[in-house]
């Protein structure tokens, strides 16, 4: 069988494109699979059968793995089987009638609208650092994109003429991402002054530098983050990925197509982005004041004005 693993490791590194850390996890996962039938005596995938792959499963659960890993053992064993079906290796796929083990997931947290204007007006744009962190708040909060991505754009990355930049997320995967007016805005002035200010005599390919003339680690931003949160009044716990949650959760309070939503965030499964359909009944009655014409549109705090500067700053969607 290892034979067959490692022909398996090498689709998916070449073929899918997946990145390293998600082809160790397949392997490892598969690895404790194949030990498991080998202690059945099965050394042969010809011979797999599917009460074998749900022993695996439950021999996971004895061991007490969360349903999450268990989840993802079952997605490399699938993938794993699929391939062997699509090589002609063997004809059937055991693994295909086996449903996946559920697991509760933990609503998205994210920021309000007043919490998420507080954050953005906290640095100082009257410094060369303050404009550069003002630019790399308000793209993040526009697009939604991950901190890796964030960090990683490059100055040819984006296209403020014509309102978007390329992301480069998960197993080197592109994706174009709409940049908000207000985001573009404040990237272009950064890019008039702030950055050679940093810069100095130095070149970067990196779009956004620290004064050393180096691109942003993720750690570096998540620090400049913590301290804007404090800045900012903002007393409960603050990651990159919060702002993230932020971007997809009030874009579909305010009625933007899933699929869209999906496609920005880079998320290959819809269900995934399903997640933040989770509107409470209060948020969805502020919804209904900002939005119908008998609602307080104009009096609400955070009314229509509030929907309209989520919508500029999210590229209008």
């Amino acid at each position: 069988m290892e034979g067959y693993l490692d022909a398996f490791i090498a689709f998916i590194r070449a073929e899918r494109g997946l990145s390293g850390k998600t082809v160790d996890a397949y392997a490892a996962d598969l690895a404790v699979y194949f030990a498991d039938l080998k202690r059945k005596g099965i050394t042969d995938v010809v011979r797999v059968q599917q009460d074998d792959i749900t022993g695996h499963l439950t021999t996971l659960n004895t061991r007490r793995l969360s349903r999450r890993s268990q989840a993802r053992h079952l997605a490399a064993i699938r993938s794993f089987h699929r391939f062997l079906v699509a090589e002609k290796y063997v004809e059937k796929d055991p693994s295909e009638d086996i449903d996946t083990p559920r697991s509760a997931r933990k609503l998205p947290v994210f920021l309000t609208l007043e919490e998420v204007e507080q954050l953005l007006a906290a640095p100082d744009e009257r410094t060369p650092v303050g404009m550069r962190d003002k630019a790399m708040l308000e793209v993040l909060y526009a697009t939604g994109l991950r901190v890796s991505e964030l960090v990683g754009l490059g100055i040819n990355d984006i296209q403020l003429s014509a309102g978007y930049l390329v992301a480069k997320g998960k197993g080197a995967k592109e994706r174009v991402v709409p940049v908000g007016t207000i985001a573009a805005e404040k990237v272009q002035s950064y890019l008039a002054g702030s950055r050679q200010l940093l810069l100095g005599e130095r070149e970067s390919k990196a779009l956004f530098v620290t004064p050393r003339g180096d691109g942003f680690t993720r750690q570096g931003f998540w620090k400049l983050l913590k301290r804007y949160a404090l800045k900012a009044g903002i007393r409960k716990p603050l990651s990159p990925h919060k702002l993230r949650h932020s971007f997809a959760t009030h874009l579909v309070e305010r009625g933007a197509d899933l699929r869209a939503v999906q496609a920005m965030l880079g998320h290959a499964d819809l269900a995934t982005t399903q997640i933040y359909t989770h509107v409470n009944s209060a948020r969805l009655r502020a919804v209904y004041d900002t939005a119908h014409p008998r609602g307080d549109d104009v009096r609400g705090r955070g009314g229509v004005m509030g929907g309209r500067v989520a919508r500029k700053r999210a590229g209008g969607t």
